[in-house]
């Protein structure tokens, strides 16, 4: 346990869990988007849904979709920045079983088109999960530099991936392997010690079997 874990995250409040936790979703989000976001779909769950709006749960997705910090006290006027910079925002609410009380889903469009589809929980202390990507299960708390690679479930291919990071000298700290069925769609999440430079994704990309690769790094 280090200090963070008494006191909390430097931000702006009122609730580490409904304001720096959602600040830091929307962050997450905006940087596995990869690109400015122009329409966001906003569907909260649980105590998310019903306490958010009077913790300024609302404001600090958009803050976060935005690329503000917890700290930034531009935080309670977000929604009329994000209205002068065109981004359409709508809410909805998110039907779920046995998730998180504090869950959002976004659902996300980029300036260039681009799109993603994330659902994330702010555990707490400013603390996050993320849990499906594009409706894929992708937990890792965005703590460490992640890569979150769709592939297809096939032999062979997490060691051509390790054996890739390994020729880079990238050490993993975890690895976690999801699909939706034998020789189906799957995904990894693989969170490293070291920081996953463009030529080392891109050259994930190129491996048979590869869908798509998102990198997070803080």
């Amino acid at each position: 346990m280090n200090i963070f874990d008494i006191v909390g995250p430097v931000m702006v409040g009122p609730s580490s869990s409904h304001t720096a936790g959602a600040v830091k979703i929307g962050r997450v989000a905006r940087k596995l988007l990869g690109e400015e976001v122009s329409e966001a779909e906003i569907l909260f769950y649980g105590s998310f849904l019903a306490t958010g709006k009077g913790h300024g749960t609302d404001k600090a997705i958009v803050a976060g979709l935005m690329g503000y910090a917890s700290d930034d006290r531009r935080i309670p006027e977000s929604l009329t920045e994000a209205r002068k910079r065109g981004m359409q925002i709508s809410y909805g609410k998110l039907e779920l079983a046995d998730a998180h009380p504090n869950t959002v889903k976004l659902i996300l469009k980029g300036v260039t088109g681009r799109t993603l589809e994330i659902l994330a929980s702010s555990v707490g202390g400013g603390r996050i999960a993320v849990n499906e990507i594009d409706g894929m299960p992708a937990t890792f708390g965005a703590e460490l530099p992640t890569l979150v690679i769709h592939n297809e479930d096939k032999p062979g291919l997490v060691a051509h991936v390790t054996a890739l990071l390994q020729d880079y000298s990238i050490n993993i700290a975890t690895m976690q392997l999801y699909r939706s069925g034998r020789g189906d769609q799957a995904v990894m999440v693989i969170e490293c010690d070291q920081s996953v430079a463009p030529p080392v994704t891109e050259a994930v990309k190129t491996l048979p079997g590869v869908n798509g690769v998102v990198y997070y790094e803080g």
